[in-house]
């Protein structure tokens, strides 16, 4: 008769401090830390990997896009950049040159239907700053329909069709939200709080902005519902300059500067936002693209051409632990 004590089980290895040892597949069972889990529920922070680096480096810049078919455009080298990159999950390659080169513009949009707005013609000057919008049919830019509010250093998100741009810095910090229809932008409701080097994600009925500075490093969050923005969780880490992707529901934040470069990463769940795993260079100035369980930021201060990209080990349900027994 079988002694099922003496039975030998392989049971993989996860190390939920973020590391695995192997790939993480619903509904089979993992050992880590002395406690078995299973694939179902309980979720742990994502990890940051290298990915290919950008051909030209720069900060301050925009993104859009996803993991796998990113965009990035603009930004600063030394001097301000018209250049586009396109990244196909492993490495960058040239696309179609913006038409007005700018830095500390905004982003949104996807890879072949891609939108910009904003910046400035002269890096970190305010009296250079740009209506000017761009759309990107996976080839080339084409003029969009001006900004009603010049500005630079403001947040983006959503589509080409239905774009949303939050924030940024005129001649004085702004608190104004301009909506896109694909052709042109019209007045939404205005930021509770006046900041620029904010980020934004999500959609233009489902928008998100989160930190930069007022004058001070700010923590807050708000959300937007297409009409009117309200509060939302803040962040753990008060930071401006970072980049940001995902959902309102989903979101995802990285980077930014503290005072000093930071490698925080938070991730927001549409209440309260959590840590997800470090960046593995602290960098400000970057662009992030994609979601919260497949994240994407690139470039940064230095200039910097380092791409990283985010996943998630998996989600788990604490079974049991080793010292109660097979």
């Amino acid at each position: 008769m079988t002694d099922y004590r003496s039975v030998k089980y392989k049971v993989p290895t996860l190390n939920l401090d973020g590391t695995t040892e192997a790939s993480p597949v619903e509904g089979e069972m993992w050992y880590d830390s002395g406690k078995f889990y299973l694939g179902t529920s309980q979720s742990f922070a994502g990890v940051w990997s290298s990915g290919g680096n950008l051909a030209t480096a720069r900060y301050i810049l925009a993104g859009g896009g996803t993991q796998t078919a990113g965009l990035c455009m603009g930004g600063d080298t030394g001097s301000v950049s018209a250049v586009t990159e396109e990244y196909d999950g492993s490495t960058w390659s040239g696309g179609g040159n913006l038409a007005t080169a700018r830095a500390e513009l905004a982003g949104a949009g996807t890879q072949s239907a891609g939108l910009c707005m904003g910046g400035t013609t002269v890096a970190w000057s305010t009296a250079h700053v740009s209506n000017v919008t761009e759309e990107y049919d996976g080839s080339a830019w084409s003029s969009g329909g001006n900004l009603g509010t010049a500005r630079k250093s403001l947040g983006g998100a959503g589509t080409q069709a239905a774009g949303l741009c939050m924030g940024g810095h005129d001649a004085t910090s702004a608190n104004v939200t301009e909506e896109y229809n694909g052709t042109s932008w019209s007045a939404g409701g205005n930021l509770a709080a006046k900041r620029w080097y904010t980020v934004g994600c999500g959609t233009q009925s489902a928008g998100l902005c989160m930190g930069g500075s007022t004058g001070v490093i700010t923590n807050v969050t708000e959300e937007y519902d297409g009409t009117s923005w309200s509060s939302g969780g803040n962040l753990a880490t008060a930071r401006y300059s970072l980049a940001g992707c995902g959902t309102q529901s989903a979101g995802l934040c990285m980077g930014g500067t503290t005072g000093s470069d930071s490698n925080v990463t938070e991730e927001y769940d549409g209440t309260s936002w959590s840590s997800g795993g470090n960046l593995a260079t602290a960098r400000a100035y970057l662009a992030g693209a994609g979601t919260q369980s497949a994240g994407l930021c690139m470039g940064g201060y230095g200039p910097s051409a380092v791409t990283e990209e985010y996943t998630h080990p998996g989600s788990y349900d604490e079974l049991f632990t080793a010292s109660q027994g097979l």
